[in-house]
């Protein structure tokens, strides 16, 4: 039997070629990724009108939302907006740069709520509410996976807690219940609304949002995801 040898030659003749400077450039996925990104956020304002038509209370930044709506008059998407671009102003400080998603975030969330809830009637009776209840929780998880995982930089709130992470050396934990509680309690003072809605988003909201993190992963230059570990649920599912 004959055996055939190959040179240094001809081995990199039958490499495949690499891709040149330019193409190597060229953002990957980059269509579904815009696709994520503003799908994503949209369907994360009409989660929050879902659960504001449900009445049986609001996720903690829509509580001091609506608590300022009540007292300005304005609408709750105009006050989520208004509130996002005077947070990215304490970005400034923190060092933190935005990106498309950040900016996206402060424009596309209110609007959606906004829209959403000039659409959605408020429920009546409480199967209804359950169910607007529910299906905002659980819309609200499946929007976080989607413009997450598109990659586009974290929102206004989200990188006000990092950075204050980064500033101060405190854990993500307490930066995160400090944050919330303080937006809570205001909000709830104002005259948002607290209820049954406000402790199972606050339960499920984790576990949704890795489990959609991990469905709309992005694949990465290397076939892997860069936005999901392919290690064990319990190990960080985020990779900077």
């Amino acid at each position: 039997m004959s055996t055939t040898s190959s040179t240094p030659d001809t081995e990199e003749a039958t490499r495949p070629a690499s891709p040149g400077p330019a193409a190597a450039r060229l953002p990957r996925h980059l269509p579904r990724r815009l696709f994520q990104l503003y799908f994503g956020l949209t369907l994360y304002g009409v989660s929050s009108a879902m659960l504001v038509r449900s009445g049986l209370g609001l996720e903690p930044w829509n509580v001091l939302h609506q608590g300022l709506a009540e007292r300005t008059g304005l609408s709750m998407g105009v006050v989520l907006t208004v509130l996002g671009a005077l947070i990215l102003l304490l970005w400034i400080p923190l060092r933190q740069k935005p990106g498309l998603g950040t900016v996206s975030n402060v424009l596309v969330i209110g609007a959606a709520m906004d829209g959403a809830l000039w659409l959605l009637p408020d429920a009546h009776g409480w199967p209804a509410q359950v169910l607007l209840m529910a299906g905002g929780v659980v819309l609200n998880g499946v929007a976080t996976g989607l413009y997450i995982a598109a990659r586009f930089g974290p929102g206004p709130r989200d990188g006000l807690m990092t950075g204050l992470h980064r500033r101060t050396g405190r854990s993500i934990r307490l930066i995160r219940t400090t944050i919330e509680v303080t937006v809570v309690v205001t909000g709830f003072l104002l005259g948002g609304s607290l209820g049954v809605g406000t402790v199972l988003y606050a339960l499920a909201i984790g576990p949704l949002a890795q489990f959609f993190l991990r469905v709309f992963a992005v694949p990465g230059q290397d076939g892997g995801s860069t936005v999901v570990a392919s290690r064990k649920p319990g190990q960080v599912i985020l990779r900077r």
